[in-house]
């Protein structure tokens, strides 16, 4: 088409000038007409030639050539291979997920069951793998999205990684598929674990409904996260989530799983929900060239950011809290602490740390155990998935850091309508560390000493008004019970 507009318009300059002189041509400075639709038209088409010919493959060759960059530097550093399944333009995992055999016949069992058009089927299916599939993107990850994680987990919180299984973890092959089961206090948990595991692999989360919203969702979704629908009854649905997780297990993705299924509301652990696991277990052929490991994370924060808002779920009357009451209140928090940074009187939210515990490799465990999950049953499968959840649990458990506050908050719990003298406690908390330290557990003690430890944990408390101090002594505010209570849950599965 701006072929021939040209040509014609070629045309017309040769006429016109024939048709000025007599004998021959125009002069050469003499000035031509066009309409003023014409000269838009040339415009707008000089502009998509100048963008598709020149911009576009400029931007992409620069992109392409900061992506390659970044990819070498990721392949020199992690531990763990960046496998090409990661790697895959999108559209071609939602293909290949589109037309797996188990999904098609997923797709036949629910026409036939439900008396639906196998068209109908079929898009319904095209929708769930578009809402479930990620678009990785490794620039944005190890570039953008890292230096932000890093930077707002450094903002908030001094950051500690504190027990650190690195001989077991250096032995897991590289070639393994590795997933990263955690407990889950924080919606910081994400950013934590990313910033500090950024150095050995690339996360790909299980994310709930709640970061759908644009542009979020956009974001998550180039960060590697995939999408899921918490306690869906959609066979269909179902089917489809379990084969992408079962195709990136296969394919070597490194994900990070919370058996959990949701935040803690009372601080304590959560029974573990499996379904993950159990999509991840189902496929597994401990004679396959990929073993399936699972690390167990412990995290723990001196100040939880949702904790009063978790704390009001425990009320069954209460009014559910509306999007804009919880984005107002959002909001005033952030301006609260924004305003005590500008005039110099905002502290950090104290300790956050992570714990690394031992690898637990499926591929040993099965042959300890003479299982092969591929031919087992569903109830059979169920059972022996159900016990290694239990046991991921307990592991997790195991490696979850004893920070200051949730140390003292342990003491205080206890006898709630006691007066301590600061004397009195902090010979209560030394006591306390010794038991923990007996049974195994992993403390964290900032400076490596005891009392400073203990008076971290105090003045945090005392600070947030949790704790009430008068004349030297100290209790607990009777309208912060549930709080205290809270952060001494976070250590209450730990014996001692």
């Amino acid at each position: 088409i701006a072929r021939r507009r040209v040509q014609r318009m070629a045309a017309m300059i040769a006429e016109a000038r024939r048709e000025g002189r007599p004998g021959g041509s125009r002069a050469v400075n003499d000035t031509i007409t066009l309409p003023l639709w014409m000269f838009v038209v040339l415009a707008v088409l000089a502009a998509w030639a100048a963008l598709v010919f020149l911009f576009v493959p400029s931007v992409r060759w620069f992109l392409r050539r900061r992506v390659n960059a970044v990819m070498r530097s990721v392949g020199e550093r992690l531990q763990v291979e960046l496998p090409s399944f990661k790697l895959t333009r999108r559209e071609i995992l939602i293909d290949r997920l589109l037309n797996d055999p188990k999904v098609l016949a997923a797709v036949d069992a629910q026409a036939a069951g439900q008396g639906e058009s196998r068209p109908d089927v079929v898009r319904r299916v095209e929708r769930y793998a578009r809402e479930i599939v990620p678009s990785f993107n490794a620039y944005l990850y190890f570039r953008i999205g890292y230096a932000l994680a890093r930077a707002t987990a450094r903002l908030l919180y001094r950051v500690r990684i504190g027990y650190f299984d690195e001989e077991a973890i250096r032995r897991v092959d590289r070639k393994s598929t590795i997933v990263f089961v955690m407990n889950h206090r924080s919606n910081m948990d994400y950013v934590l674990v990313a910033f500090l595991a950024a150095e050995r692999a690339a996360l790909s989360y299980a994310v709930g409904e709640w970061a759908r919203v644009w542009p979020l969702q956009q974001l998550i979704r180039s960060m590697g996260a995939f999408f899921v629908r918490r306690n869906s009854g959609d066979p269909l649905y179902r089917a489809v989530l379990a084969r992408y997780v079962q195709m990136a297990s296969e394919g070597g993705v490194t994900q990070a799983v919370f058996p959990e299924g949701g935040l803690t509301v009372d601080g304590k652990l959560r029974p573990p929900r499996f379904g993950l696991v159990d999509y991840m277990l189902k496929t597994f052929d401990e004679k396959g060239a990929r073993d399936l490991v699972f690390i167990p994370i412990g995290l723990n924060y001196d100040r939880v950011l949702e904790d009063r808002s978790q704390l009001l779920k425990l009320d069954p009357d209460r009014r559910r809290t509306g999007r804009w009451k919880a984005l107002r209140t959002t909001l005033g928090f952030a301006g609260a602490n924004l305003w005590l940074m500008l005039t110099g009187r905002w502290h950090r939210f104290g300790y956050a740390c992570v714990n690394f515990g031992t690898p637990m490799s499926m591929r040993d465990y099965v042959r300890e155990h003479g299982i092969h999950f591929p031919a087992l049953d569903d109830a059979a499968r169920r059972t022996e998935t159900t016990e290694i959840a239990r046991r991921l649990m307990v592991a997790i458990g195991s490696v979850v850091p004893v920070l200051p506050v949730s140390l003292v908050a342990s003491l205080l719990v206890r006898e709630p309508a006691r007066t301590w003298s600061e004397l009195e406690l902090k010979a209560a908390a030394h006591a306390r560390m010794r038991e923990l330290e007996t049974a195994g557990a992993h403390l964290y003690l900032p400076r490596q000493d005891h009392d400073y430890a203990f008076g971290v944990g105090l003045r945090m408390l005392t600070l947030r008004r949790i704790v009430v101090e008068d004349d030297g002594l100290f209790r607990p505010s009777p309208d912060e019970l549930d709080v205290l209570a809270y952060y001494a849950n976070a250590i209450a599965h730990l014996a001692g």
